[in-house]
C-alpha cells in the first residue's frame, strides 16, 4: 500500500504541475525527487509504528493500524511542515530555478501528507474490513534488527580514523589528479 501511496503521489504532482501549465525542469525533477524520498520515510514511519504496535501490545491487527497511523503522523506532520515552510522560503528568496524547485517542493509536500497519511490509510482499512490480512513482518525481516548494539560513541576514534584517511585520500586525489 505504501507503493501504490508513493505511486500515486507522483501522479499528483506531475498531474498538478500540468494543469498549472508549468514546465518540467531539473530543478522540477529534483523536487520531484525530494518528494518521493520524504513519502517514502512517511510509509516507513507508519509501518514501522504499526510493526511496534503489533509486537509490543498484542493487540488486533484493525487497532495497530489505528495506533500506528496516529503516533507516526505527529513526526510526519512536524517534517512535512518544516519542508514546506523551506519551500515557502526559497519561493519568496528565490529566483528562476529555485522557484521552480520550490514550486515543485510545496506541492509535492502537499501530496505527500495527503497519500501517505490519508491515502494509504483508506486503502489499508477497506483492505481490513473486507477481511483481508495485512503482514507487516516477513520471515527474513522478523526480528532483524532488534536488540542490535552498536557502540558508535565508544568506537568514536575509529570512525574519525576512517573519516580522515577518506579526506586525505581525496585531497591526495585531488592535488595531484586535479579535477579533471
Amino acid at each position: 500500500f505504501a507503493d501504490i501511496a508513493v505511486i500515486a503521489n507522483v501522479f499528483f504532482i506531475i498531474g498538478v504541475l500540468a494543469s498549472l501549465g508549468a514546465a518540467l525542469t531539473l530543478p522540477g525533477i529534483a523536487g520531484i525527487v525530494l518528494t518521493i524520498g520524504m513519502a517514502v520515510d512517511a510509509n516507513v514511519l507508519i509501518n514501522e509504528r504499526i510493526k511496534e504496535e503489533l509486537a509490543h501490545n498484542s493487540r488486533s491487527l484493525k487497532n495497530a493500524v489505528a495506533d500506528g497511523y496516529a503516533h507516526a503522523a505527529s513526526s510526519i506532520i512536524d517534517s512535512n511542515l518544516t519542508t514546506l515552510l523551506a519551500g515557502f522560503v526559497l519561493y519568496s528568496f528565490g529566483t528562476g530555478p529555485v522557484q521552480g524547485f520550490a514550486i515543485t517542493l510545496i506541492i509535492g509536500i502537499l501530496s505527500s501528507m495527503f497519500t501517505a497519511v490519508l491515502l494509504s490509510r483508506v486503502i489499508t482499512e477497506w483492505q481490513l474490513e473486507k477481511g483481508k490480512i495485512i503482514h507487516y513482518v516477513t520471515g527474513f525481516s522478523k526480528g532483524l534488527f532488534q536488540n542490535l548494539n552498536f557502540n558508535f560513541v565508544g568506537n568514536r576514534f575509529r570512525y574519525y580514523m576512517f573519516s580522515g584517511v577518506i579526506i586525505l585520500a581525496g585531497l591526495a586525489s585531488i592535488f595531484t589528479k586535479g579535477f579533471t
